[in-house]
Formats: structure tokens, sequence, C-alpha cells
């Protein structure tokens, strides 16, 4: 078997869905966001961050569907990323969620419903339904980087934060412990 011809991950899809918040409360406001590092500094602050209202400065990621309450059928928030065509100084993209705390402290597990699917084309590389991060409210739910030969891999996991979204959008690409 010949394992030098992978091309690696090319374009990938990260969707994040959830359940509206019972009838009278606040909206839960969940949100996709994506880090970017390079060669310099994998694991200190991001090149640039994609989130709501934004996408790459090359067009790269992009959040193609936002949600700020739940509602509706099927995927909540997707995020598109064009790994095959970013600029070989970035080595790392992280994907985190957080959840908007606007009506206070909130996390995945008060939040019914929850779930994050990565895949590439049909090919499902990961789902979970956030419940390892239920005390978190925020978390890292897909890393891609560059191996040894410059194709991009998916590294599967989820890890939780106690942030709030601007602290979380600084330290999502910390090296983890």
């Amino acid at each position: 078997m010949v394992s030098g011809l992978s091309k690696g991950l090319a374009r990938v899809e990260v969707a994040l869905r959830w359940d509206p918040s019972p009838l009278g409360a606040a909206a839960h406001d969940l949100d996709l966001i994506a880090g970017t590092f390079t060669a310099d500094d994998p694991y200190g602050d991001p090149a640039y961050l994609v989130h709501f209202d934004s996408r790459s400065p090359d067009g790269t990621i992009a959040l193609d569907r936002d949600s700020t309450d739940g509602r509706g059928l099927g995927d909540d928030e997707v995020m598109t990323l064009e790994l095959d065509r970013l600029a070989p100084r970035y080595v790392r993209v992280v994907v985190g969620v957080m959840i908007q705390q606007n009506a206070g402290r909130l996390t995945f597990g008060e939040v019914a419903g929850t779930g994050v699917r990565v895949r590439e084309g049909y090919a499902q590389l990961a789902s979970d339904d956030l419940s390892a991060a239920a005390g978190a409210t925020a978390a890292v739910v897909a890393e891609f980087a560059r191996d040894a030969a410059g194709n991009w891999v998916f590294r599967p996991g989820v890890r939780g934060f106690d942030a709030d979204p601007a602290t979380f959008a600084r330290i999502l690409g910390t090296r983890p412990q």
C-alpha cells in the first residue's frame, strides 16, 4: 500500500444544532467560531477568526447558516472550511461552539438537543451531542492540522471551556492540557 498519495482533507463542513429554549424563556443562541493558526504560533493567538456575520479574508472559511434561537428544521448553523485552499502558512484550524451569555450563565447541559457533526462530502468524520462539555459555556469541537506532508488531517474530540465568548475567541487554540 502506498500512503504518500493521500491528498488529505479538502472541503469540510461543521454543522451545529440545538432545540429552541422553552416557551417564555430567553432564546438560546449558540455560535460556531473558527480560528486559524500559523506555523509561527500554532497554539497562540489566532491569525483570524470566523464567526457570525464574517468570513475569512481569502474566502476559504465561511459561516453559511446562522441561527440566533435554534428554531427551524435541520442544522441551525453550518460552517464550510475549504482547507485545501488555505495558504501554506496556516497549519491549524480550530472550530468551536460558544453560547452567548446575554440572559445569564448558560451551559451546554442546559440547552436541549445539542449536537455537532463534522463531514467531508458524504463521509461523516465525527458526530457528538456535547455531553462531554455539559458544564461548559464553550467548547472546541474540531481541530484540523497539517501533517508532515502538508495534508490536512482531522483531530476529533470535544474540549469544554468555562469562558465568555470574547475570552473563548482568544483561547480556543490553546494546547490541550
